[in-house]
């Protein structure tokens, strides 16, 4: 078996597409430490502009959504994510047409699935991402997304803080994205130190004092804040650090 490595950008899984899609039984992955069998054959997968090219242009006469959706996909903490998004495309290209809600096929459920997943955790940090003001005057928001979604969170703050400078940094992958009041980069940023501003570390502060005042220890609301709120975005919350 022909097992594609690729290096987990999207132009590296389309190379791999356009290679392994006449192999009747092969496997592309990003997963270094992939379980190898005794007859498996390992490709490291090469960057090629032009393969990428053809295979973006074929899904799309076939689904104008689909490059966008499989890149969304390939954003995913989910080790299978690429292998899913190809048994899609050659779903895909088996129908000639757009089986996005075809959901008696298997290859479309666990597609979208995973899809789901994606642009559920993008609409629910739209909502939960909390920002603060550096020493600088910058605006920095901490997070540990599941996926890979920073720069599809991006657009949306941008039209949202159109005048202000601001980080959106993911500290699980060590990424963030960067806005400077004209344009945005996504990038490495490695371990990062950021300083707050005085006035922050006031509000902080304050608002840690005017939670524990409502806060009726008699009448506990955990239940109810873990349905708003997932507990593991609560380290970003001023209010539980301590």
């Amino acid at each position: 078996m022909k097992i594609y490595i690729t290096d987990g950008t999207s132009e590296s899984f389309f190379t791999a597409v356009f290679d392994a899609y006449p192999e009747k039984n092969c496997i592309i992955t990003s997963d270094k430490d992939i379980q190898l069998s005794l007859d498996s054959e390992v490709i490291n997968v090469a960057i090629d502009g032009e393969k990428t090219r053809r295979v973006t242009e074929k899904l799309t006469a076939l689904d104008c959504e689909a490059v966008k959706d499989i890149n969304k996909v390939l954003r995913s903490c989910d080790a299978l994510k690429e292998q899913t998004a190809f048994e899609y495309i050659k779903a895909l290209t088996r129908h000639k047409a757009p089986i996005k809600k075809a959901y008696n096929l298997p290859e479309v459920i666990e597609f979208n699935d995973v899809l789901y997943k994606i642009t559920g955790e993008v609409h629910r940090i739209k909502g939960l991402l909390r920002f603060m003001e550096s020493a600088d005057g910058t605006l920095y928001a901490p997070y540990s997304p599941d996926n890979d979604i920073t720069e599809l969170l991006m657009p949306h703050f941008v039209e949202r803080f159109k005048s202000e400078r601001f980080v959106i940094h993911d500290l699980k992958r060590k990424t963030a994205g960067m806005y400077n009041g004209r344009e945005w980069i996504t990038g490495y940023v490695g371990e990062a130190e950021i300083y707050l501003s005085e006035y922050e570390r006031a509000f902080e502060n304050l608002w840690k004092k005017y939670y524990k005042a409502v806060n009726i220890k008699e009448r506990p609301h955990e239940k109810q804040m873990k349905r708003s709120m997932p507990v593991r975005y609560w380290k970003f919350l001023p209010e539980k650090k301590d």
